[in-house]
This record gives C-alpha cells, sequence and structure tokens, in this order.
C-alpha cells in the first residue's frame, strides 16, 4: 500500500513530530510511504520515508503522486488532496492535528474545510466531541504517542536545588497566542520573588530565540535560565533536571510537552487546555485548572512546598506517560486508514 502525506513544514513541534512518527512506524511496517513538500519546506526530525519536493512553491494535486492514501493534515492542504482524491489518486484522509478555526486568522475556509471529506482522524476525545458537534463527522481518535528518547534517568535526588521549567516557542506569525506564554512568564515572575533559591526554566529551539525578539527578551531575563535543546538527547536531559513542569497552554488537541516530561519524571502543573484531560487527572497525575482560575501560582507553590505530594503526582504521571507509545498511534492510524478504505 503506498501513502502519501502532504506536508508545509516538518519543524520541531508535537503536530509535525507526529506526522514524522506516523511516516516512519507505517513505513516500518512495510509501507510505501512519501512526503510531499514545497522546496522551503524545514524537516527537524528524522525522517526515514522518500521526500518529494514540488517544482513550486507551493503543493498543488498535480505534486500528489498515485497513492492507495493521501493524508492532509492541515486546512489549506485539504482542499489540494481532496481534489487530487477526486481525480483518482488516491483515497483522502484527513488528520486534524489542531483544530483551526478556534485559533487561527482564516476562520471561514478553516471551518469549511472539515465540509470535505468524511475520512478525519483526530487526537483526542475533546476534539473528536468538538468537531462533531461543529461539523457532524466523528473522527477516529488517533492519541499522540512520547517518543522512546524520553525517559526518567533518577538523577533527581542529588540535586540540591528546585528547578521548575516550562517552554516558550516564537510569538511572532500569530500560532502561539494560546500558549498564554506571558501569563508563564508572570507567574515565573512572581515564583522567583517568593522562592529565590528555586531555579525557573525556559526551553525553547534554538533556531527560534535566534530570529523571534519575543523569545530573545524572555531568554536575556537574569531570573530565568535559559535552556536550548538542540535534539532530544538533550531536551530529555533538561526535563529530568526538571522538578516540576509548567504549561499555560489553553487550546490544545494534546499538548505533547506534559507528556513527555511526565515520563521524564516530572511533577506536571497546567492549565487545561481540552487536548489534554486525555492523561491529566487533578490531584492524581498533575494539577490542573481553568485559565479563568488563575492557578498556576498555587498550583506551583503547592508543589514546590509538598515533597511528598510532589513525588506522588510525578510516579503516578510516570506511570500514565508509559502508555502513550507511537506504536500505538501508528497502529490505530493503520486501522482507521484501512476502515476508511473499506467503506468507500
Amino acid at each position: 500500500m503506498k501513502i502519501t502525506f502532504a506536508a508545509l513544514t516538518l519543524c520541531k513541534g508535537g503536530a509535525q513530530r507526529m506526522l514524522v512518527e506516523l511516516a516512519n512506524g507505517l513505513s516500518q511496517k512495510g509501507y510505501d510511504v512519501a512526503v510531499v513538500m514545497p522546496p522551503q519546506g524545514v524537516i527537524e526530525y528524522p525522517l526515514h520515508v522518500s521526500v518529494i519536493r514540488t517544482k513550486g512553491p507551493n503543493i498543488t494535486a498535480n505534486d500528489i503522486p498515485v497513492s492507495n492514501i493521501i493524508v492532509s493534515n492541515f486546512y489549506t492542504l485539504t482542499p489540494i488532496c481532496e481534489q487530487a482524491s477526486r481525480a483518482g489518486r488516491g483515497t483522502h484522509v484527513r488528520i486534524s492535528l489542531c483544530y483551526e478555526p478556534g485559533f487561527l486568522p482564516d476562520h471561514e475556509a478553516s471551518f469549511k474545510s472539515y465540509h470535505s471529506s468524511k475520512n478525519l482522524v483526530v487526537l483526542s476525545n475533546w476534539q473528536q466531541q468538538l468537531i462533531k458537534l461543529n461539523h457532524g463527522i466523528e473522527g477516529s481518535i488517533v492519541p499522540v504517542g512520547v517518543s522512546r528518547n524520553f525517559r526518567n534517568l533518577g538523577k533527581r535526588r542529588s540535586k540540591k536545588r528546585l528547578e521548575v521549567s516550562g517552554i516558550v516557542r516564537m510569538q511572532e506569525g500569530g500560532y502561539s497566542w494560546h500558549r498564554e506564554q506571558e501569563y508563564l512568564i508572570e507567574t515565573f515572575t512572581a515564583l522567583k520573588k517568593k522562592y529565590p533559591r528555586v531555579t525557573f526554566n525556559l526551553i525553547s529551539p534554538p533556531n527560534e530565540v535566534i530570529v523571534s525578539q519575543a523569545l530573545h527578551s524572555y531568554h536575556s531575563n537574569r531570573l530565568f535560565q535559559s535552556l536550548k535543546p538542540r535534539d532530544d538527547v538533550q531536551l530529555n536531559k533538561f526535563l529530568n533536571k526538571t522538578d516540576i513542569f509548567v504549561s499555560s497552554s489553553t487550546y490544545d488537541t494534546a499538548s505533547l510537552p506534559g507528556l513527555e516530561a511526565m515520563k521524564c519524571g516530572a511533577a506536571l502543573a497546567t492549565v487545561y487546555s481540552g487536548g489534554n484531560t486525555d492523561y491529566c487527572r487533578h490531584g492524581e497525575n498533575c494539577l490542573l485548572s481553568y485559565r479563568h482560575e488563575n492557578k498556576l501560582f498555587e498550583h506551583i507553590s503547592t508543589l514546590i512546598e509538598n515533597a511528598q505530594l510532589r513525588q506522588k503526582l510525578a510516579s503516578e504521571g510516570e506511570k500514565e506517560a508509559s502508555k502513550w507509545t507511537w506504536d500505538r498511534s501508528v497502529n490505530l492510524f493503520e486501522l482507521a486508514i484501512k476502515r476508511f478504505m473499506n467503506r468507500r
């Protein structure tokens, strides 16, 4: 079976990581997998399938090779892949890595794009319900996974100072408003004044810090320690130094960073973002609050002061994260596309 993914970029990010993991995993299972990308599309994860670069700056229906399955993952690619499908090039399957109408400017186009194909894959129960409510389509859930590179190295006991970490990404371009990074920075600033001996880390991809004024400003703040992992190995090391990982995002279909931190043995304090409720259980494996409650400061303070609770949540979080494997994701995606082909 030939499976073709259309992708604009495979830069650092949970959505792009999932595409790479699915493509690589399906290839390992014996499928003929290709990724069609424009010339300017970057690849920042190890990709072990063939890459077809388009001759023009944009992907067109003619760039999609004849395949059994054609996978789109963004609202601008959906009509192109649907056009290729109607031209006989393969069955179109949309994997919704984010529900675009809720946070991107082009609401009308992104909303209408969900009416072109009933073959839909989603990442979480929350996202499945949201799309079913708005469009009447019940997507097949294929959850995210956590790379084997992320694991608890057992080095926290030798540390003398607690460390609290959060990820901040490039804000320019309008794709990060839902991360509520100003709220995260404000919370860390107030906590540093309350707990001067605690180390507060900001984690960002190094290439984004170079080009983003906002990130450069955050990382230049002497209240925080600047961490710029170049790969998963270094990120795993940073997460293993982290005692408490904090996520301030309010709108995520899955929210991968929290899971990765859990897998590395960090206690999680997080804001409700929709998709993270598939693995977050308040008081059991994390501390979870709604954004309007403004409880991040309180929850992080609790975890700093209450070592027993911190260790309990970290232990339960690690157990939960161990269930979230990319093998499971690949297997469920494989089942979904087979169902879509059978119902034509």
